[in-house]
């Protein structure tokens, strides 16, 4: 970390320390793209874990910040609704979106919304694809297609990681997933990306531009629907929707919606653990230098970074009725944001939770997964290949250096990187 980035860190603690505890917004994109957030985590688990920020962009909302509480809000879906969405609207950004699409809609997101039994209903859909058997079976075409990778990276010389490797392994597994035409395979973390950005942020340079990416997008999705439902059943996530008695009547809205779950789900959470294990790695060299003398530590060094990366910073629900939480009355019909990244680093919960330590005692003690019903469904995908991805590396690899400061998003729910720049030394 360079000084001015210390100064700017040292700024905005003091600033956050000194501010009335109802001006808080945790919230605010530009301290996920600074990476100043973490004092108001510290703040309100602290002083105020069950915080209300009654104005900001996104309206009134709560905010969940010790692990306890979360875990409490993530496994009562009769309290706590997913119905309305499950990130925080920006509400500018809902209204302009309405504007632009008109009536033409971009998809509700599918069954991480719907409550139950809707919900068991389209997670079961997708299941068998993501099963240990399925993905046992596919593993060697990844770990194939994560050496081609890597053995195509360029040695000595100066690489954005996240655009060569993070990208492309994700856009590849996704690829497979849905059975997706190889060959446009970096179409589906572009489309991911210009779903998640606002104008101005990541690719997206208009609200135009987004609308026609999101209506790609659907329209190539239609294809793959018609060919599949008309076709044999296959393994593909595609077909399961399509001949699952449950799911192949849905409409198109839902359909949709499935779509953006699935595209964004299994892009960024995978690509920014990828890339924040390398951050994570450099940052705590002592750490590094234990995964190169035991690559057995590669499993709990993935779940580790999981929890200090924390690629999805929060979910949120509405309280369907009147709740006590921590003292506080939340009412029907407020919202209730879960700031897992909060949790994570929660001191009651996980030891010295500021550092990255790989051999934790019990390393998948994180909540970046979530918890109840909605628990992510692609959990395992994940793990499969960050785990090939960093076996790969490290039979190729003695480093991987980060040579400047990577660029974050500037989003307030996909916690990870724009670009990251490293070197692979060459060997001696």
């Amino acid at each position: 970390m360079n000084i001015a980035v210390k100064v700017q860190a040292a700024d905005a603690a003091a600033e956050i320390a000194a501010m009335p505890l109802e001006k808080l917004n945790p919230a605010r994109a530009e301290r996920f793209y600074n990476d100043t957030i973490w004092p108001v985590f510290e703040r309100l688990r602290r002083e105020d874990p069950v915080h209300f920020t009654p104005q900001s962009e996104f309206g009134p909302y709560w905010s969940v910040t010790r692990w306890n509480d979360i875990m409490a809000v993530d496994t009562n879906h009769e309290a706590f609704s997913s119905a309305e969405g499950i990130g925080l609207p920006n509400l500018e950004a809902m209204a302009e979106q309405e504007r632009v699409l008109g009536e033409r809609r971009r998809g509700n997101a599918g069954f991480i919304t719907m409550d139950e039994p809707d919900h068991s209903r389209g997670r079961k859909a997708v299941s068998p694809t993501l099963a240990p058997a399925n993905l046992h079976a596919m593993s060697p075409l990844v770990r194939e297609r994560a050496g081609q990778i890597l053995d195509s990276l360029p040695v000595g010389k100066e690489f954005d990681w996240v655009d060569l490797v993070s990208k492309e392994l994700t856009a590849m597994t996704l690829a497979t997933l849905f059975d997706f035409p190889f060959e446009q395979r970096r179409k589906l973390p572009w489309w991911s990306d210009m779903i998640m950005n606002l104008p101005g942020h990541g690719p997206v340079e208009s609200w135009q531009q987004k609308a026609e990416a999101v209506f790609e997008c659907f329209n190539a999705f239609h294809a793959l629907w018609n060919e599949r439902v008309n076709g044999p059943p296959g393994n593909d996530l595609i077909s399961m929707l399509a001949h699952n008695p449950d799911t192949r009547d849905m409409d198109m809205e839902t359909y949709q919606g499935n779509v953006i779950l699935l595209i964004v789900g299994g892009n960024d959470t995978t690509r920014n653990t990828i890339s924040g294990s390398v951050v994570a790695l450099n940052r705590y060299p002592e750490q590094y230098a234990k995964l190169r003398a035991d690559s057995g530590l590669v499993l709990p060094m993935i779940s580790e970074t999981i929890r200090w990366q924390t690629p999805l910073a929060h979910m949120s629900r509405v309280a369907t009725r009147d709740v006590e939480l921590g003292g506080k009355t939340i009412r029907k019909g407020e919202r209730v944001v879960m700031w897992y990244i909060s949790g994570n680093r929660d001191e009651t919960m996980v030891e010295n939770p500021n550092d990255y330590i790989i051999d934790r005692l019990r390393p998948r003690q994180h909540m970046s997964f979530g918890f109840g019903i909605h628990r992510c469904v692609g959990n395992r995908v994940a793990e499969m290949q960050l785990t090939i991805i960093w076996e790969e590396i490290l039979k190729r690899f003695p480093e991987i250096r980060v040579v400047g400061d990577p660029v974050l998003n500037y989003s307030a729910f996909v916690h990870g990187y724009e670009s990251l720049p490293v070197i692979i030394p060459r060997r001696n």
